[in-house]
């Protein structure tokens, strides 16, 4: 007898879990990536975050029509099962389970010790380090690596033994997150507009668009594609969501919107708190203490962690179903073991504990080369964690789209042909943006990916 988990979260919960899971450091660090990116060029940098929100709110509302059709255990794994059938349906759970979901988690553990840090390092600056944190310390030190396995375990433990508990977090620090961006986002454009910097970073660009090594827009909506990720993983509860098949839908397009709102303007709050080098040299941190001084600036750093720690904890609520999705239809390996649900937690334990597992593996890759940087950007096998995995995700998204549009000829024009053909053509935008932004980065991602998927797919058969 399939063991099944309760449905215990409402329409609030749900929609706080996308809007908590997408908003968390994304927004924070990617708007200095974007700058970067477009050489400074704040007017391009708004129309990055445009595109990469209607790309997400078009997949958004493909998915949302895909959810009040098909239900299980695992949104995505249920949609792509339907559309295309049960084999590609395994192959995009095992995905989801070995590389999209722990890789995403294990960054934005470090994301969240990283903030801490720089909060505790800012209110006492004789804090002991072993590394300065004029040379990294914030980022790289050991004390920020530990507090890094620190949330990452904490996250799981919080998620295996009380799921409601989760989600209360994940209300409550949905709420404390938009407390900063609102606040850089419409004090900012004041302070902005009264000291003419907003008008400046609109109108010039550090660096021009010539000098840039590739296409500043692509390589822009490309780095958005992070910080718009992760509202599919509300998906992974759709079994545990009271009347789903209403309420997931009303999350995902409710969700949808007010990310793409509150990103564009916290982003121009940010341009009008600094000029556009400052930014993409320090951040969004000089903007910050320019708008509330250094003492209000530094306690919305703490903010920043608390929004990364929501966004951490929605990842990880994502990452401990994934091996139960697959085990709850007796695909992977050791499916008996994996679909248990504990009795007193209601949580699938085995399935949690791996998924911890395999984050830890997917950190100390971040770690080595994203982070300490062992290897050069150029070595094989060095590559974004944090992107590529999402711009496979949108890849693999294609096909559901299509086989949606061929199959469902009960659905009207818009919700069959109109919006599945503005999602599809978004992700293949980001899949060539992708392309263009990383180049031969995508190739030793995609070797790895192909190792991936091959071991997933002989496991699966030693199963059967």
């Amino acid at each position: 007898m399939e063991q099944k988990l309760e449905r215990k979260y409402g329409l609030f919960t749900a929609i706080c879990m996308v809007v908590g899971i997408v908003i968390g450091s994304g927004v924070f660090f990617k708007a200095q990536t974007i700058l970067q990116k477009t050489g400074g060029d704040t007017t391009l940098g708004i129309i990055a975050w445009i595109i990469g929100g209607v790309i997400m709110l078009s997949c958004l509302l493909a998915f949302a029509f895909m959810g009040q059709k098909y239900e299980r255990v695992n949104g995505i794994v249920d949609y792509a099962e339907a559309a295309i059938g049960p084999r590609y349906g395994y192959y995009m759970g095992w995905f989801a389970a070995t590389i999209y979901f722990p890789g995403m988690t294990s960054a934005l553990a470090w994301l969240s010790a990283r903030y801490t840090m720089v909060f505790i390092t800012s209110v006492n600056p004789d804090f002991p380090m072993a590394i300065p944190v004029e040379q990294g310390g914030c980022v790289v030190g050991p004390e920020c690596m530990a507090l890094t396995v620190l949330f990452m375990c904490g996250a799981y433990v919080l998620n295996a033994l009380s799921p409601k508990l989760a989600g209360k977090f994940q209300t409550s620090t949905t709420v404390i997150k938009l407390i900063p961006l609102l606040l850089m986002g419409v004090i900012g454009i004041i302070y902005g507009l009264n000291h003419g910097m907003l008008q400046t970073n609109l109108t010039t660009s550090v660096i021009p668009a010539a000098e840039l090594d590739s296409n500043p827009l692509f390589a822009a909506v490309c780095a958005t594609a992070f910080a718009y990720e992760g509202w599919i993983i509300a998906t992974s509860i759709n079994s545990e969501i009271k009347d789903s098949k209403k309420n997931l839908p009303k999350a995902l397009i409710l969700g949808g919107l007010i990310i793409i709102a509150v990103y564009i303007l916290y982003f121009v709050g940010v341009a009008g708190g600094a000029g556009a080098k400052d930014l993409m040299d320090t951040g969004a941190n000089v903007a910050f203490n320019n708008v509330f001084g250094p003492v209000l600036g530094n306690i919305l750093n703490l903010f920043v962690a608390i929004s990364c720690m929501g966004t951490l904890n929605g990842l990880m609520l994502g990452c401990c179903r994934c091996m139960y999705s697959l085990g709850a239809r007796g695909r992977g390996p050791r499916p008996e073991m994996f679909a248990q649900v504990d009795k007193t937690t209601n949580m699938p334990n085995n399935s949690a504990v791996i998924a911890l597992l395999v984050t830890a593996v997917w950190f100390v890759y971040f770690y080595l080369t994203n982070l300490a940087q062992i290897w050069g950007p150029d070595a094989p096998f060095v590559f974004d964690s944090t992107e590529l995995p999402i711009i496979t995700i949108y890849l693999m998204y294609i096909p559901i789209f299509i086989q949606w549009m061929r199959k469902e000829k009960d659905q009207s024009v818009v919700r069959r042909f109109v919006v599945p053909t503005l999602a599809l053509l978004g992700s293949a935008f980001m899949v060539l943006a992708c392309i263009i932004g990383h180049g031969m980065a995508c190739f030793w991602y995609l070797i790895v990916f192909a190792v991936v998927m091959v071991a997933g797919g002989l496991l699966n058969r030693a199963n059967k």
